[in-house]
């Protein structure tokens, strides 16, 4: 710890920053970032560009969240919406890929140059937006490193007692370890809103209704099948075909699915983005869990008999001969109902259903690339493919962070609705812009009034660039009055499956981190920030604001 402050203090004479300070086991500084992720750590660089002091709080060991753990087969939407740190963050993975030595295992010139909504490199734009997940770890590391900043990994929220609040205002939190953070704003940067949450402020899990928000596409959407990512076919749910009496095949439920358009406390599934490769020399081949059952991916096999054919289409090429693989089609890698319990629950709970979702997709790779019973053509192109053996060399090469597609969602100041990602509505006091498409994925596997296998809940609905207001990133004032939170945004289920994407995440865990400052400087409360001010700020960060 000597050795960070004194880096720190190095810091504040040559660069202006402020240094974090420690007593025993309290620690203080200006902002205190809690999280691991590309929001997270974005934010904390903002903060430290700023002149004040901050420390990072990350439950993680690894830093980047999703970026950096699978999912390089960037969402960027529409790329021109995208400024400031975010950008600089797709800049420093050009500079990398213009080098010859980041071509390990490929040349260059064998990658192509495909992307998602645009090209995978951008010479005009400097910008890079597919890449490896060692690759993407290593620019946030590098961001840590040129800033000096202060991070303290593995430490978790102590969630029951933990956060002190005076006056409408948190003091300070407490870790598991003991340790004690006190700062004058706080900035829970997590996937899951556990600070948020621990502070008293206002949230949902699950899906409104339509009606609630004045929606289309909330709530249950039984019916509505958008994608590729539902039965086309008609599939007995049962043991034995057409036999309700013999029992449903596992991953299937037995519940109704609720009434089209009503809201319920359903979440979107989750998955591992995994990296994998068929390049020998860096595979691993498919392991195969010690719960290992087969009887689990019975359904899968009664999709492949229909003579469905797609099982390689989110085989995602990024460079090294590697993919971000994503789930695709009916029966995936989307682990469908096995989360609902992951927003609020216990660190232990938590960790089971991870391990869950662990052992049902390495048993899922390692059936398809196995079992006699998957089409022979599927099985053997699926034995040539591995995990890399050069990605999360530390956790058996296995993503070290699941795809927590959403979990809590703050309801605050201003609550984005599809109404804003569809430009129905004008957006007031904007920091920052989304633009792919309203995306949830699957909420529930259920057996149709026909007595027939079917998934619920994948919508995909376009839409144009949009503004996010500064108001979905505050709590009302009411409730706290010095927090932000950039990533469990204030927004309904359908608008967050557009502003869940990662580069969204760095934009707004900026933004957020600009707007802290502007407070600490006042010494008022997050709400009170001068949006006239604040936007001329961002502008000079070069954010993009509208279109």
């Amino acid at each position: 710890m000597k050795q960070i402050i004194t880096i720190a203090l190095l810091s504040f004479f040559v660069f202006g920053c402020k240094s974090p300070q420690e007593t025993e086991n309290s620690l203080n500084a200006d902002v205190i970032v809690y999280g691991g992720t590309s929001s997270a750590v974005i934010a904390a660089v903002e903060v430290a560009q700023s002149g004040k002091s901050v420390i990072i709080v990350s439950p993680d060991k690894h830093l980047g969240g999703l970026t950096s753990g699978g999912l390089g087969y960037t969402d960027t939407g529409d790329k021109s919406t995208i400024g400031g740190l975010s950008r600089e963050f797709y800049h420093r993975v050009w500079l990398h890929y213009n080098d010859s030595s980041a071509w390990t295992w490929q040349k260059h010139s064998e990658y192509g140059n495909k992307g998602q909504g645009t090209i995978a490199m951008d010479g005009e734009n400097r910008t890079m937006w597919i890449f490896e997940p060692h690759v993407a770890e290593q620019v946030f590391e590098d961001f840590v490193a040129e800033n000096d900043l202060t991070i303290y990994r593995d430490e978790w929220l102590d969630r029951k007692n933990g956060v002190e609040i005076e006056d409408g205002k948190i003091i300070s939190f407490k870790t598991l370890s003991g340790k004690i953070f006190k700062g004058k704003i706080f900035i829970d940067a997590s996937y899951e809103g556990d600070l948020m949450a621990s502070s008293g402020v206002s949230y949902h899990v699950g899906r409104e209704s339509m009606d609630t928000y004045n929606e289309k596409w909330n709530g249950v959407q039984t019916g509505v099948l958008h994608h590729q990512h539902w039965f086309r076919e008609k599939i007995s749910p049962y043991k034995v075909p057409g036999d309700p009496s013999s029992g449903v095949l596992p991953r299937i439920s037995t519940e109704d699915p609720g009434e089209y358009g009503a809201g319920d406390d359903k979440i979107q599934a989750y998955c591992f983005r995994m990296c994998m490769t068929n390049h020998d020399e860096n595979r691993v081949p498919f392991p195969k869990p010690a719960s290992y059952d087969s009887e689990q991916y019975e359904l899968l096999v009664r999709m492949f008999e229909t003579g469905r054919k797609d099982w390689f289409q989110k085989f995602d090429a990024i460079p090294n001969w590697k993919t971000d693989t994503n789930n695709h089609g009916p029966f995936s890698s989307d682990n469908i109902g096995m989360n609902y319990d992951y927003p609020e629950g216990s660190y232990e709970r938590r960790k089971e259903i991870i391990q869950e979702h662990t052992d049902y997709q390495m048993g899922l790779l390692w059936f398809v690339a196995n079992d006699p019973r998957v089409p022979e053509d599927i099985r053997t192109e699926m034995a040539t493919w591995g995990l890399a053996k050069d990605e999360f060399s530390d956790n058996g090469n296995w993503p070290h962070q699941i795809y927590v597609r959403e979990a809590r969602r703050m309801i605050g100041d201003y609550v984005t609705t599809e109404n804003d990602v569809l430009s129905k509505r004008e957006v007031p006091r904007p920091v920052g812009m989304g633009s792919y498409a309203m995306d949830s994925h699957n909420v529930q596997r259920y057996i149709t009034p026909e007595g027939y296998v079917q998934n619920e809940g994948d919508i995909g609905v376009g839409a144009p660039p949009y503004s996010i207001s500064y108001g979905s990133l505050i709590p009302k004032k009411e409730e706290c009055t010095n927090l932000l939170v950039p990533v469990c945004v204030s927004s309904s289920h359908i608008a967050f499956g557009s502003i869940r994407m990662e580069p969204v995440f760095m934009i707004l865990g900026q933004s957020a981190a600009v707007a802290a400052g502007m407070a600490i400087d006042k010494n008022i409360p997050v709400q009170d920030v001068d949006y006239s001010e604040l936007k001329t700020e961002l502008e000079t960060r070069k954010q993009i604001l509208t279109k």
